[in-house]
């Protein structure tokens, strides 16, 4: 008995500039070269990822029946198939109701193109894609998802069109091979790539499918205590090989829980300045790496230390900017992404140092006198210069790459000895906390991860990481007296580190917690003095 006639459901949720909007003119030409009936919409939303832009199309595959009633949204709960450019947005449409375990067949790039509220957190807000994985196995149907990205850039095509060919392999839509193809050849825009990303994406589906949520849950799971077991042995092995002959025994010593983490450290570093360097960096790193595998504690500061030491040693100055802006990988990567061929390509830099950053990079003994009167002069910001420089002309090239020359002198700047200060107070507080309490310390080691920025930001958050390791220094010194633990001194490691991360307004409420813990410390009221650090 011939099934019955049903209208399919195709949802493409977007992010601008992915090429939604051709693969959705695609599949509807493609339904309406079939002989099918066929209605697309489209919802516009806010560029960089404020909003959404989805693609919502039906389509009838009984073409000699009456006339169908279209839908212009999708409906929670009976979506056939979702096309996602980018893994988040599968996570969003689960999230919305319209994926099911039932019915829908989800076709999704797994890149990750970050949003706004990832980009703009203090600390590291990036949606784990391990759990992005997880849900998409556990609610689709049939799940098909390889990073199609990657596959555009390694094959000189688009995603959409990858894409567009895993969709044909599915079979979830009634439309045969060749309809797409003469959709690709009909639009005419870079037929011959899209046709190739097509036929890459045909090959790859079969490969992708992850099959439906019925042993999904199970998989990840083995998957994920898989990579768990693995992690550190993969990091290591990575890195090890590429690592200086001097420096490689030094890592490998090293317990294999930080040793590819600090393997990455090193390597930063030795581009970044030289293998000096980076044996500074192993010789600082040191007394917080137990000999062997330590309690889970101590393994947990050794990893902070290795990770926001190497970050910080490695600050963003105006030498590395004009280091990394006149690389030969740079212009390459660029002429790559803009597909110029032997076309000529201009490349205007802008930058807009302050006065900091400019006489940072000169020796301290020379600027110093100059930073404490600017200091004076302007507490609250410096003075910035604004440059429009054209890095593909010889005068602007050469004028940062000279720039970068100073990369020699950057031992003996001012920077260099103002941020090696600061990082010598941080382990020495990271040092004693260690001996008090173990859990204190990993607080104060996981307190680094607040210094980044430029400028004013980082001027701000260097003055806020200060506050916060003076406060649970205090807090150690009034509990070692006590003799009654470090309760106190723990939690309020973690709730300003809490704070911080909640953005601006957390930062706010800093101070009046560091005071408010201390005073009820200080007066002896244990219990008094953790209220203030309670959630809320």
């Amino acid at each position: 008995m011939p099934a019955e006639p049903a209208i399919v459901s195709v949802l493409i949720p977007a992010v601008g500039g992915q090429g939604g909007g051709v693969l959705s003119e695609w599949i509807v030409d493609a339904a309406l070269d079939h002989g099918l009936r066929v209605h697309g919409t489209s919802i516009p939303g806010v560029a960089q990822r404020t909003g959404s832009t989805t693609y919502y199309i039906e389509l009838y595959d009984a073409p000699e029946a009456e006339e169908p009633a279209f839908s212009l949204y999708p409906v929670p709960g009976a979506l056939d198939v979702l096309v996602a450019p980018e893994f988040l947005e599968v996570g969003r449409m689960i999230e919305l109701g319209f994926v099911s375990p039932l019915r829908t067949t989800v076709i999704a790039s797994t890149h990750r193109l970050y949003s706004i509220h990832e980009k703009i957190a203090t600390g590291r807000a990036i949606y784990p894609q391990a759990d992005l994985q997880r849900a998409a196995e556990a609610s689709a149907r049939r799940l098909v998802a390889f990073d199609a990205l990657t596959l555009a850039r390694e094959h000189g095509t688009e995603t959409n069109a990858i894409l567009l060919g895993a969709l044909a392999a599915s079979g979830a839509l009634p439309i045969p091979e060749a309809a797409y193809r003469q959709a690709i050849e009909r639009k005419g825009v870079a037929v011959a790539s899209n046709l190739a990303g097509f036929a890459l994406g045909l090959s790859l589906a079969p490969r992708a499918d992850h099959g439906g949520p019925a042993g999904a849950p199970a998989n990840g799971a083995a998957r994920a205590e898989v990579a768990r077991a693995d992690v550190d042995d993969r990091e290591a092995s990575s890195t090890l090989a590429s690592l200086p002959a001097e420096l490689r025994p030094l890592v490998e010593v090293l317990p294999l829980a930080v040793r590819g983490l600090v393997g990455h450290g090193v390597t930063k570093l030795i581009d970044y300045q030289d293998t000096a360097y980076a044996r500074r960096y192993l010789e600082l790193l040191r007394p917080f790496v137990p000999a062997v595998t330590g309690s889970a504690m101590q393994m947990e500061t050794a990893r902070a230390v290795a990770r926001y030491l190497a970050l910080w040693m490695s600050y963003e100055d105006a030498v590395r900017v004009a280091d990394l802006k006149t690389r030969a990988a740079r212009f390459a990567r660029i002429r790559a992404s803009a597909r110029a061929g032997d076309a000529a390509i201009v490349v205007t830099d802008y930058l807009k140092p302050d006065l900091d950053e400019i006489w940072g990079v000169l020796p301290d003994r020379l600027v110093r006198p100059i930073a404490r009167w600017a200091e004076r002069r302007w507490p609250h910001g410096r003075p910035t210069v604004g440059q429009h420089v054209r890095t593909t002309t010889i005068s602007g090239f050469l004028r940062v790459w000279l720039l970068a020359r100073l990369k020699r002198l950057r031992p003996i700047s001012y920077r260099a000895r103002e941020e090696h200060a600061r990082i010598a107070r941080w382990l020495d507080a990271v040092q004693t906390c260690t001996a008090a309490d173990p859990a204190v310390a990993a607080e104060v080691a996981q307190a680094a991860q607040l210094v980044k920025g430029y400028g004013d930001v980082r001027r701000r958050m260097l003055a806020v990481h200060e506050q916060i390791v003076a406060g649970v220094l205090r807090a150690v010194t009034l509990e070692a007296a006590c003799r009654e633990g470090f309760s106190v001194s723990r939690a309020l490691g973690a709730r300003l580190r809490a704070l911080v991360l909640q953005g601006p307004d957390g930062e706010g409420r800093v101070p009046a917690t560091i005071a408010a813990t201390l005073t009820r410390l200080e007066a002896g009221d244990v219990a008094g003095a953790l209220e203030p650090l309670a959630v809320g």
